[in-house]
């Protein structure tokens, strides 16, 4: 986590009709920003919100010597026009798309700026990496930092997502992908928000939702259960069918808000990572909360949600702490 990031929000206040910004994407010019500008197409035209492009400058300070060494060009007004050049990219490659875009340079640390505009934006997009300027190491410093402490849910894009080959407007209809989308739950709270926001996702797709809960080695289990008995070895089959009868109860709970959606779930043996790591090459999206039990999720930005986004091959989605009245009438078993 980089040390001069924004603190964390807790509990964020979340009404997608205020987020005036729709979608929200964060664009360097590069490769990457270019497949995380297509996917904030697509899902800006899938829920009609507006998209909103984003690039961002930072202005170094320089001392001059001498009078003339002093630029005809302010440095100010050399990385505004800089910037604008790089939007350039973005409105030619967004030419056909018929959704409102807006367009938008914005001084300061990427970062930075996308944790900021994140308060008016129902949805952030970025690249794993780029040029600098929006990505970085193997998950740049914005796509490590923005999912951490973005006020609205974050999907970072993988190198390996692939974009429409087609040409014109059919460049941004949504093929007939029919891959689910599947969330990470762990019967925490922040995780039941992300079930929430990616039941909405797999709504929007008319795609089935996939909860799965990973069923840790026993000595996992003692961190979560300290009163189990080690030693009993029927503990495994009677700890699967508890997790079995959860989500059974989790389905019913969210057919209750999203009845027309197709909701399947399952309890796998495994590490939460290696479980959901592996779903992002087999779901079209794969989602997950900032924090949650310690099998899910942990503190800012957790291991679980951080090591699904190292090693993820498709988009992943990071769910911050989200209010959310749904929350009100979850199963009482479950809480």
């Amino acid at each position: 986590m980089d040390n001069d990031a924004h603190t964390a929000p807790r509990s964020v206040a979340f009404d997608p009709a205020t987020r005036d910004l729709g979608v929200l994407v964060g664009f360097d010019g590069s490769k990457q920003s270019l497949l995380a500008l297509h996917y904030g197409a697509l899902a800006a035209q899938r829920s009609g919100r507006v998209l909103t492009v984003v690039s961002a400058f930072t202005v170094p300070a320089r001392v001059y010597m001498t009078l003339a060494a002093v630029p005809e060009k302010s440095e100010a007004e050399a990385a505004v026009e800089a910037a604008r050049t790089v939007l350039l990219d973005a409105r030619k490659y967004l030419q056909d798309y018929s959704g409102k875009v807006i367009y938008r340079t914005e001084r300061g640390d990427a970062a930075g700026v996308l944790v900021d505009l994140s308060t008016v934006a129902e949805l952030a997009v970025v690249g794993a990496r780029g040029r600098g300027g929006f990505l970085g190491r193997v998950l740049g410093s914005v796509s490590s930092a923005l999912p951490a402490h973005a006020h609205c849910p974050t999907v970072v894009v993988p190198r390996q997502y692939k974009v429409s080959e087609d040409q014109g407007a059919a460049r941004f209809t949504a093929g007939r992908d029919q891959r689910p989308v599947v969330v990470g739950i762990d019967r925490s709270p922040h995780s039941r928000i992300a079930v929430l926001q990616a039941a909405q996702s797999a709504l929007n797709r008319g795609v089935t939702l996939h909860m799965l809960l990973a069923l840790p080695s026993l000595e996992g289990w003692l961190d979560w259960y300290p009163e189990l008995d080690s030693t009993d070895e029927g503990v495994t089959d009677r700890r699967k069918t508890q997790l079995e009868e959860f989500l059974e109860a989790e389905i019913t709970w969210v057919k209750t808000h999203f009845p027309s959606l197709d909701v399947t779930a399952a309890v796998k043996p495994g590490d939460p990572i290696t479980l959901l790591a592996k779903q992002t090459r087999e779901a079209q999206l794969t989602v997950v909360g900032t924090r949650g039990r310690s099998g899910f999720t942990g503190a800012l930005m957790g291991s679980v949600s951080r090591g699904v986004l190292v090693r993820a091959s498709g988009p992943v989605m990071v769910v911050p702490d989200l209010q959310d009245k749904r929350l009100d009438d979850q199963p009482a078993s479950t809480r």
